[in-house]
């Protein structure tokens, strides 16, 4: 998860050229400006390895003594590790693009967002960029990650790995799309995005199984799982780090990361549309 900084929302420069441009070439230029701030403040990327750092070192431990075998994973195969390391990555991108919508907001009072709507970038591209800018340092982060875990027993299947991230990206449209419609929805009380989001994303991770195994819990927190796309999700990111690409698994990730996409590229393009009407 990056951290948003006043570096991170300034406003950066878009050239494009007179006329509609490709829709690839948008979403590249839209990229582009977001990763300026970035590459600027790399200690925003570091920084934001604090958050699964922690998570590994000091909830890892926990795991690993009270459930074992009990989480269904072999511990000469990986171990908890494998079951959990997938589950912190997807939390990075959960907290990441969710949080997309805030760096709009502060270009609401720029005027940023604005200036960006009388280009000829296309509705979705803005959408879709801002979230893959997330993608970028997640991406680094996964590596150091992995690295990290490799001595605790942690398998790395790089197909695997490389189509998990794949999946991440996917997801991450669709809810930093979300994200996006959020803050043009309450960009007149601001501070309701972040009341709107915690509320949200915590009952969403908590009923994934990210943390702990739903298979212990009761039976309406299984059955409220079910309708989470983010619980397939999880279960899809670690079937895909632990190399079983054709598990039917993964096909409902796939399922579950198009579905949000699709969604939330519908209700962010229409929320922006009605806004800049």
């Amino acid at each position: 998860m990056t951290t948003v900084g006043v570096s991170d929302l300034s406003p950066a420069p878009v050239s494009v050229r007179p006329g509609r441009l490709g829709p690839l070439r948008d979403i590249g230029i839209v990229l582009v400006r977001e990763l300026r701030p970035l590459l600027h403040d790399p200690f925003s990327v570091i920084f934001g390895m604090v958050q699964p750092i922690v998570f590994l070192a000091l909830f890892g431990p926990l795991l690993v003594g009270s459930l074992g075998a009990q989480a269904g994973v072999a511990l000469g195969q990986g171990g908890v590790w494998q079951w959990f390391v997938p589950a912190i990555l997807v939390m990075t991108a959960l907290f990441g693009t969710s949080a997309t919508g805030a760096n709009l907001l502060f270009e609401f009072q720029t005027g940023a967002h604005e200036r960006m709507l009388v280009t000829p970038l296309s509705r979705s591209s803005l959408l879709i960029g801002r979230a893959l800018k997330e993608m970028v340092p997640l991406a680094g982060q996964a590596l150091i990650i992995v690295v990290v875990m490799l001595p605790f027993g942690f398998r790395l299947y790089p197909v695997g790995a490389l189509v998990g991230l794949a999946l991440l990206a996917l997801f991450g449209v669709g809810l930093g799309a979300l994200s996006y419609a959020l803050a043009i929805a309450v960009r007149k009380q601001d501070w309701m995005f972040w009341g709107v989001q915690q509320t949200l994303i915590f009952p969403l991770m908590l009923l994934s199984g990210m943390l702990l195994p739903l298979e212990t819990g009761p039976d309406w927190m299984r059955t409220a799982a079910r309708f989470n796309p983010l619980a397939y999700l999880v279960d899809a990111e670690r079937a895909l780090f632990a190399g079983q690409l054709g598990s039917t698994t993964v096909l409902w990730g796939w399922v579950a990361a198009l579905v949000t996409a699709v969604l939330g590229l519908t209700v962010g393009v229409r929320t922006m549309a009605r806004s800049a009407g």
